[in-house]
């Protein structure tokens, strides 16, 4: 898979997990919290409605220096299949993480970051790549303890 369109960011990996195991490691708040974002950053989640329609409010803690607010809008939530949001805080745009069972011990996991336009998108291309690989490396390492 690969982005469809230049106003598209998207990463996938294929982890050593049931997708049950992936779903939950993203639906469960106390989980989430340990992997989500680069490394070094920790999380404070203030708000986790997982339906259509809830908000997700969260407070990224850098490694070094400050304090990053998300918030955001579940659009789609499909047990074990997909969570779409869009994000109400900068930078602004749609995101979709899908969860692919391979097999019974194996998925797939990806996110899907849609902008307003290819100039939004090429700010944040640079570095939005790595850093989904740095979230990718985390959610592994929670899942081994789950």
């Amino acid at each position: 898979m690969s982005p469809q369109s230049e106003r598209e960011i998207f990463s996938s990996r294929v982890v050593d997990y049931p997708v049950e195991l992936v779903y939950r490691a993203f639906a469960e708040p106390t989980h989430l919290k340990e992997w989500w974002g680069p490394h070094g950053f920790t999380n404070t989640i203030h708000e986790f409605d997982l339906q259509p329609g809830g908000k997700w409010l969260l407070t990224m803690h850098g490694p070094e220096v400050g304090n990053y607010q998300n918030e955001s809008v579940f659009q789609v939530v499909k047990h074990n299949e997909r969570v779409a949001w869009k994000r109400i805080s900068q930078p602004l745009f749609d995101m979709e993480v899908a969860f692919e069972k391979m097999d019974h011990s194996s998925s797939r996991i990806s996110f899907r970051m849609t902008f307003d336009s290819v100039e939004a998108c090429n700010k944040i291309r640079s570095f939005a790549g790595p850093k989904n690989e740095e979230n990718f490396d985390r959610l592994e390492q929670e899942l081994a303890r789950m």
